[in-house]
């Protein structure tokens, strides 16, 4: 995913990992909690992400190449 694509993420969008699976093969989806940019660092984003009931993550502008963005 490229940053530009990431912006325009909301809350509540899915977002795919291209490589890690779930048990039937499916890719690994996460909730987007979150988008966070700034103005004065435009080149800056921090997502946060959920899977699961208990699983939270945040991603970074440097994290963002092994997602893409979900079909649902």
């Amino acid at each position: 995913m490229k940053l530009s694509e990431a912006e325009t993420l909301s809350a509540g969008d899915m977002i795919h990992h291209k490589t890690l699976t779930n048990a039937d093969g499916t890719p690994m989806r996460f909730k987007v909690t979150s988008v966070k940019t700034w103005k004065t660092r435009p080149g800056e984003i921090r997502i946060g992400i959920k899977r699961g009931l208990y699983e939270y993550f945040h991603l970074n502008q440097y994290d963002l190449d092994p997602y893409d963005l979900g079909s649902e």
